[in-house]
C-alpha cells in the first residue's frame, strides 16, 4: 500500500499546490512514484466536453506518468468560488464517497499519494461537512503549508489546533514565502518552530518552480 499524506493550508492562495507539486518532485527525485490527488476543486476552464482545473493540471505535470486527469480531480466545480456554492449553483451535491472512492483507486498505483485539500482546512462542503470531514475520512497524517505574510502566525496556530482538535497529526508544516519582500521572514518561521510541535519540513523561497523548491524541502519520514 502506498503511504499518503493530506494537505492542507493555513487560508487559500497561499501556494498549496506549488507546495504539494515540490513534494511531489522531492519524491520522485528518490526514485519512487508520487502522485497529487485533488478530489474536489472550484474553478476551471472547459477543455473539450470536460472542464480542466489550473491546480490539478499542475499536479497532474508533477505527478509520475500514468494517471489521468480525471483520477487526479474526480470532483471539478466550474466557477472559482466557494465549493459549496459552486455546487449549489451547478445543482450538485459534493458528494465524499466519490472522493473517497477516487483515494481507494490511487492506493496501489504509485508508493505516496499527496491529497491536497481545498482552501483552507474548515472550508464548507455543504450546509453540515467542511473540507475537515475529508481528512477525517481519510485519516491520514497531515502537513500544512503555512503561506508567509501578515498574519500567518495566527492562522497557523488555529489551523494547527482544528487538526488536531479533530483527532488527525500534524506531522509537519512548510513555510512558503508568497512574496519576495516579507518583513522579518525568518523571525516568523522561528516563532512558528517554537510554537509548533510538528516538524519543519523546508522554508521555501519565493519565486522558484516546483522542481527548484523541492531541494528546499525535507521528506516526512
Amino acid at each position: 500500500m502506498s503511504k499518503a499524506y493530506f494537505l492542507t493550508g493555513t487560508d487559500t492562495e497561499i501556494g498549496k499546490t506549488h507546495t504539494a507539486c515540490a513534494l511531489l518532485h522531492a519524491w520522485r527525485n528518490t526514485g519512487l512514484s508520487a502522485v497529487g490527488y485533488k478530489p474536489l476543486a472550484a474553478g476551471a476552464e472547459r477543455v473539450g466536453d470536460e472542464f480542466a482545473n489550473e491546480d490539478a493540471v499542475r499536479l497532474h505535470a508533477a505527478s509520475s506518468p500514468g494517471f489521468s486527469l480525471a483520477e487526479i480531480n474526480p470532483v471539478c466545480l466550474p466557477e472559482p468560488i466557494a465549493p459549496h456554492i459552486a455546487a449549489a449553483n451547478t445543482g450538485v451535491r459534493i458528494d465524499l464517497a466519490t472522493m473517497l472512492g477516487g483515494y481507494a483507486q490511487l492506493q496501489s498505483r504509485a508508493d505516496r499519494i499527496l491529497v491536497e485539500g481545498v482552501g483552507g482546512f474548515c472550508v464548507p462542503l455543504d450546509d453540515d461537512r467542511d473540507t475537515s470531514h475529508l481528512a477525517m475520512a481519510l485519516g491520514l497524517p497531515v502537513i500544512m503549508v503555512v503561506g508567509m505574510r501578515l498574519g500567518c502566525l495566527n492562522h497557523a496556530l488555529l489551523t494547527a489546533e482544528a487538526i488536531e482538535a479533530r483527532g488527525l497529526r500534524l506531522i509537519g508544516w512548510i513555510a512558503n514565502a508568497i512574496t519576495p519582500d516579507m518583513p522579518y521572514l525568518e523571525d516568523n518561521v522561528a516563532a512558528l518552530r517554537s510554537r509548533l510541535a510538528a516538524r519543519c519540513l523546508g522554508v521555501l523561497p519565493h519565486g522558484l518552480e516546483p522542481g527548484q523548491a523541492a531541494a528546499h524541502l525535507t521528506l516526512p519520514a
